[in-house]
């Protein structure tokens, strides 16, 4: 009796385990059988911080033309390198990469000039920078536009920094036969407006005291008068002599830099300010750069409200994408939750947005990716003009903390764009401003991706030949090409939904599964009752 109880109980035993190993093997070999729990179901968040909110229109803010407050020089003003007599005349890697020279016979054989409608009439181009320095190679056609940093002498002429002038003479320099840099249009006409500075900075400084009168018996003059605090081009009390030498930062402009001219509210502006002159392209080679948390600031929502603004006016807003800095971290991972925000970029449905490339062809290692990237363009060992004030040459150097370097950046990736948007208005200009962008984008040289996009070039390297010449199907009213299947011998692909066959197949291994342990269990029972 005893025995037979023991194997009963030993029975029972192999049957619970049975029944364990059973729901195990149905639960690891046919997941899909077994409901998950709420918590697994959620949907992920897959817009991330990569789509703006939408726009609204008012915060538009209102162009007041003027500094948002009063600001003095702190540096001196870029200078020419009087010891460095070099001619600058073979043509950049770039320019020779974009077929530059091919694209200026192409527009002067069919529309007459480089830069300017068939009627005569000059494409207009704002540079929204630091400046441009009215250089002989511009043959006069930069205009005063605007100046957020300083009130004195024509607004936007003035180019302390450097920067805003390189990035002018991209897009419009015209340069003699015997030099290969030309700018990408140099017929352009450029509507200079400065609206950030790195060797301008916040002025404050207490406001004098009101003069007082001479006490009585006092003899006015009578005391030596020490000089007033007033410094040279300062702007300001208590400014003293600017210090001298180039102060140049190859990597860009970023806004609200602590100690510099330039903001959100202010670049707004700017943008409001050349909508309002009837601009045919912006070039904007400034941005912010913050980490991605979700929000949007107050100076985000106006720049947003106004580039939304030239947009809708028939502007083609043109923005570097951002280059890698302590506070501008690149973007990895998952390209629908970027870490780092760049605007203007941010506002891709109103921007073209470029992003560079080095002489190899590859997007450069300091160009910010992201989902808004629409298009790249040379942005490495660029040549321009010398920014410095009286200069009449060339440069393809910079000084950087104190160091010099090469000129790179999507800075200068931009105004390539900027060129190529205003030669497209002046050969179509019947075109829209988003048809400009659309007609840039689709002939550009697309990457190996999905939709021929990536987060590195956008939509791919620039083609200017293309662009003014190609048939692009929506202007033709034709339909896109889309994908057709070739014949050939080969089966055709399977493409059916494959759930059903896992789910049996599952369902047939737990089946098999159980079948084994049910006969190991049978014939551990038989043995038992036989011994």
């Amino acid at each position: 009796m005893s025995s037979r109880g023991s194997r009963v109980r030993s029975a029972g035993l192999v049957r619970r385990t049975s029944a364990l190993l059973l729901t195990a093997t149905i639960g690891a070999v046919g997941p899909g059988l077994v409901p998950l729990p709420a918590s697994a179901q959620e949907t992920q968040d897959t817009t991330g911080y990569a789509t703006p909110p939408n726009v609204d229109p008012s915060r538009l803010p209102a162009d007041t033309a003027s500094p948002d407050e009063n600001y003095k020089q702190e540096v001196g003003c870029v200078e020419r390198d009087l010891d460095n007599n070099t001619q600058l005349q073979a043509a950049p890697w770039g320019q020779q990469y974009l077929r530059v020279e091919e694209v200026h016979q192409l527009m002067r054989n069919t529309v007459g000039s480089a830069g300017r409608y068939a009627g005569g009439e000059p494409v207009q181009v704002a540079v929204i920078d630091t400046g441009v320095t009215a250089h002989p190679y511009f043959q006069g056609r930069v205009q005063p536009g605007a100046d957020y940093v300083a009130n004195k002498g024509q607004p936007g002429m003035e180019d302390c920094d450097g920067h805003g002038t390189e990035v002018a003479g991209i897009i419009g320099a015209n340069t003699p036969p015997h030099i290969g840099f030309k700018g990408m249009a140099p017929d352009v006409e450029i509507i200079s407006i400065r609206q950030s500075s790195q060797n301008y900075a916040p002025d404050d400084s207490p406001e004098p005291p009101p003069a007082q009168p001479p006490a009585q018996g006092d003899q006015p003059g009578g005391e030596e008068q020490q000089p007033g605090g007033e410094g040279q081009d300062g702007g300001g009390t208590g400014a003293g002599q600017p210090s001298t030498g180039p102060s140049q930062d190859g990597g860009g402009r970023t806004q609200e830099d602590e100690g510099a001219a330039g903001t959100l509210h202010t670049l707004a502006q700017a943008v409001v300010n050349a909508t309002d002159r009837g601009v045919d392209v912006i070039n904007i080679s400034i941005n912010n750069c913050r980490p991605a948390d979700g929000s949007i600031t107050t100076g985000e929502q106006e720049l947003q409200a106004a580039v939304n603004y030239a947009a809708n006016n028939d502007i083609v807003v043109v923005s570097a994408a951002g280059n890698l800095s302590d506070r501008c971290t690149q973007n990895t991972g998952d390209p629908n939750r970027p870490n780092t925000i760049v605007t203007p970029p941010w506002f891709s449905e109103d921007v073209l947005s470029v992003a560079a490339i080095d002489e190899t062809g590859g997007v450069a290692d300091f160009s910010i990716h992201g989902p808004w990237v629409s298009v790249a363009a040379p942005g490495t060992k660029i040549t321009s003009l010398d920014p410095a004030e009286g200069s009449d040459r060339l440069a393809n150097l910079t000084i950087e903390n104190g160091e010099t370097q090469e000129i790179q950046g999507t800075s200068f990736a931009a105004p390539y764009v900027t060129g190529l948007a205003a030669l497209v208005r002046a050969k179509y200009p019947h075109l829209s401003a988003r048809e400009v962008i659309n007609r840039i984008t689709s002939t550009a040289q697309h990457p190996a991706a999905p939709g021929g996009r990536d987060n590195f070039v956008g939509y791919g390297v620039i083609d200017p030949m293309a662009a003014l010449t190609a048939i692009v199907p929506e202007e033709e009213g034709i339909q896109p090409a889309s994908p057709v299947a070739l014949p050939s011998d080969m089966p055709p692909p399977n493409d059916r939904d494959q759930t059903p066959m896992i789910v049996a197949l599952a369902g047939s291994g737990g089946a098999l599964m159980a079948l084994l342990i049910t006969l190991f269990v049978v014939h551990t029972i038989r043995r038992n009752r036989t011994t």
